[in-house]
């Protein structure tokens, strides 16, 4: 294989691996883009959990009057 071949298959083996990096990288950023929201929708459903059972706690637990 000449010196020439060789430079070539190098840079194409470099373009590939740009390519794949780049593919990579755009997945983590969906990715990460889409744990920000689920957190967020974990973090609303958490405080509405809260805000039902302070709800809940509220309301008073005497006996009911005839006993």
């Amino acid at each position: 294989m000449s010196l020439e071949q060789r430079m070539a298959e190098l840079e194409m083996r470099q373009a590939f691996q740009d390519d794949t990096i780049q593919a990579l990288n755009d997945v983590i950023v969906e990715q990460q883009l889409l744990l920000a929201r689920i957190e967020r929708q974990l973090e609303l459903l958490a405080q509405r959990q809260n805000d039902l059972h302070n709800q809940f706690d509220e309301t008073p637990n005497d006996p009911p009057p005839h006993y």
